[in-house]
């Protein structure tokens, strides 16, 4: 959220999610699922798993080195079946659907620099074991926190993972049994000089059985999925709602849109009111800084926010494959710091290790942990208990800082 937000009378925010039964959003479940079988069997298992849905088929691909066995086909098909997809009608269904495996081992140059990275050659005369591993791969990644909300997230993304996980909600409990698996959500806010003063506009797009009216559907997910979700506090006269704006939602899943893990990043993370490094979390095992350094990103970022030294704070930080420290760290506060972005960025330094192997052993990331995350973000969740959404660390930074 750039300084000229914060200062400006007015501008808008928008942010989208997807249900779980969104064709990006399946190929990540399966993806994180066959890494958390994998984890179960080798928690020190090298995994880059990708999915690919389409109609009938799914793909598995990637490159996995473990000393475990996982019945592939099987836990794709569990996914499928539990998210949804287990009627014929739907035209995707776990029973007949293709599945289609190609793992192949890690690169064993990319091997050689995770296994032993640049200090623990030598390169830099360190023998420690936090600098055993390295990071797998160059990439930047972010860390976002803001006092918007009681999770320390971004109001517009917040309300729409509530939204989508609402929807799916009341299609598994029978409350809207016509409703099928496949959904998304889209929210704008207004703010105020960097505060959200209310929802403009919702979007929600509900896949549905054939035969059911549009008035129904729209009276329906009103009553049951956005009144439920939507503080009225921040509801006017204007907030204009549009459902299946396009018409009848019917045909949807992999059988009108091709699914791919990775293909929801934002979505996955804070919205649109910061950047992304461009890396996928989704399969991929905590020696890949894409993921392990965006959760502990996450992890320093909302420990200055609960201790009260910013209202927001984005940080960045770099690798390159091989090395275990990371390149670069920043910290912006958009103006909203308590004392200076410096003191912060040395206080993140002291109390947060960002070499890999540190990162995997105070955030516990080789237990298997990630299909509960692979849909409605990976940040801000209430419902799983995630390590890196703790704030133990905010009164040791209150108190450091001096305020």
């Amino acid at each position: 959220m750039p300084n000229s937000f914060i200062s400006s009378e007015s501008y808008l925010i928008t942010s989208e999610s997807v249900t779980e039964g969104h064709p990006d959003k399946l190929c990540d479940q399966i993806s994180d699922a066959i890494l958390d079988a994998i984890l179960e069997g080798d928690p020190h298992a090298h995994v880059a798993c990708e999915v690919a849905a389409a109609m009938g088929m799914v793909f598995v691909l990637g490159e996995v080195t473990c000393d475990t066995y996982v019945e592939i086909p099987e836990v794709v098909r569990r996914v499928i079946h539990e998210v949804g997809y287990a009627k014929t009608e739907y035209g995707f269904d776990y029973r007949t659907c293709g599945v289609l495996v190609s793992l192949n081992q890690q690169s064993p140059d990319i091997a050689a620099g995770v296994n032993q990275s640049l200090e623990a050659r030598g390169a830099e005369g360190t023998d420690s074991e936090l600098d055993l591993t390295g990071a797998g791969d160059q990439g930047m990644m972010v860390g976002y926190a803001c006092n918007e909300t009681p999770e320390l997230m971004p109001l517009p993304i917040s309300l729409a993972h509530k939204l989508c996980r609402r929807l799916a909600e009341v299609r598994k409990d029978g409350t809207l049994p016509y409703l099928r698996p496949d959904g998304k959500s889209q929210v704008t806010v207004e703010y105020e000089h960097g505060k959200p003063k209310h929802v403009v506009n919702i979007v929600v797009g509900a896949q549905h059985d054939p035969g059911v009216q549009r008035a129904t559907i729209e009276h329906d997910i009103k009553r049951h999925v956005v009144d439920p979700v939507i503080p009225p506090s921040l509801m006017t006269p204007e907030t204009t709602l549009f459902v299946n704006s396009a018409g009848q939602f019917v045909i949807g899943g992999p059988v009108s849109d091709t699914g791919f893990t990775g293909r929801k990043i934002i979505v996955d993370s804070y919205g649109t009111v910061c950047p992304h490094g461009g890396g996928a979390f989704s399969g991929k095992d905590p020696t890949k800084v894409d993921r392990s350094a965006a959760y502990m990103a996450r992890y320093a970022a909302k420990n200055v926010v609960a201790a009260g030294l910013a209202d927001y704070v984005q940080l960045q930080v770099a690798y390159t494959i091989g090395k275990a420290f990371p390149l670069s760290l920043s910290v912006e506060t958009f103006g909203t710091g308590k004392i200076p972005d410096g003191l912060i960025a040395d206080l993140i330094h002291r109390h947060f290790d960002f070499r890999p192997e540190a990162i995997i052993r105070t955030l516990g990331l080789r237990t298997p942990m990630y299909r509960p995350i692979a849909a409605y973000g990976h940040f801000g969740r209430t419902d799983v208990a995630l390590p890196w959404e703790r704030t133990d660390l905010a009164d040791t930074l209150r108190k450091e800082a001096g305020i």
